[in-house]
């Protein structure tokens, strides 16, 4: 094993006060004696006391830097100002909260020392967690496997190592709207994925409601492909196709015979329906454009409030 390596880990927080000392202390230990390390925490617009457990934790272990934002701009904000900062001949990712297992770690490294430059994880949920959110996660993956243009794995997470050539690349990724589970199987290079149990979460509430995770599935599909607006097109066409048909229908039975009956009831449900499907669609295009006017923006990923780290070129 080559020796004076060094490993950037990065650990995004929001409001992790409960968790953070612990975190650090197993994070820690987990690591290997044999490399150098540096732990880049961001603090992700917290509100509670988060930020100054970080700046404590610092002040006691030079190798410990932290981010702090301006705002909450998000975890995947988080993960991409850490990678811009990371200066390691690799980066691992990780929370905060010990539902990403730091002794997982070394396997990790283990699998960078055989040669894949990305070394991605994959989650076996604990038997603590619900029903409902093994399903909804589940659903997740197969709309992105379906809709997307990538192949993402179920159970896949944001806990990762991926090499300083990598590393290099993924910081000329400038979009607004990142998903690092789609751009990571996008990027190539030599991949690998170690399973691993997460923990039940050692402290606090999950930090991803349903809006943020929907929000999350919407921005993971728009992101990486365009197939939603492909099936507005179809959809469109089947019902334009229907319609005609059916207008051929009432013509005939109008001009043919004596059974057309003056009714309201086909026409409001034609309407409602036609005019549902528009509003659909509509909103699917909405949704495109909105991102290509953020996007034109050229808005900064982040603001950094406060920091002990230099940037990164």
């Amino acid at each position: 094993m080559e020796s004076g390596r060094k490993i950037s880990v990065i650990v995004p927080c929001f409001n992790e006060e409960e968790s953070l000392t612990t975190f650090n202390q197993t994070l820690i230990r987990c690591l290997p004696e044999t490399y150098s390390f540096e732990i880049i925490y961001v603090n992700d617009g917290s509100s509670d006391n988060t930020f100054r457990i970080i700046t404590s934790l610092a002040k006691s272990n030079p190798a410990i830097k932290y981010i702090s934002f301006s705002r909450n701009f998000g975890h995947q904000n988080a993960l991409k100002a850490g990678y811009d900062f990371a200066s390691g001949d690799c980066a691992i990712s990780l929370d905060a909260d010990l539902q990403h297992p730091p002794a997982v770690i070394p396997e990790l490294i283990a699998k960078w020392e055989e040669g894949f430059e990305i070394v991605n994880t994959m989650r076996n949920d604990h038997a603590s967690i619900s029903f409902s959110k093994k399903i909804s996660s589940r659903i997740f993956y197969q709309i992105m496997r379906k809709l997307s243009d990538v192949n993402i794995e179920n159970g896949m997470a944001d806990f990762r190592l991926i090499d300083k050539k990598v590393l290099k690349q993924l910081k000329l990724f400038n979009e607004n709207y990142l998903f690092f589970r789609g751009i990571i199987p996008w990027m190539g290079f030599r991949q690998t994925i170690v399973p691993f149990t997460a923990n039940e979460r050692f402290a606090g509430t999950t930090k991803y409601t349903f809006q943020k995770m929907l929000k999350f599935a919407t921005t993971g599909v728009t992101a990486f492909s365009v197939k939603p607006l492909k099936i507005s097109i179809y959809l469109g066409s089947v019902i334009a196709m229907v319609s005609f048909i059916y207008g051929l229908y009432a013509a005939y039975i109008h001009i043919f015979t004596d059974r057309a009956i003056t009714g309201w009831t086909s026409v409001i449900f034609s309407v409602l329906f036609i005019g549902g499907i528009n509003l659909l669609m509509l909103g699917i295009i909405g949704e495109y454009l909105g991102k290509l006017f953020i996007e034109n923006k050229r808005r900064p990923n982040y603001l950094i409030s406060d920091t002990n780290l230099i940037e990164q070129d």
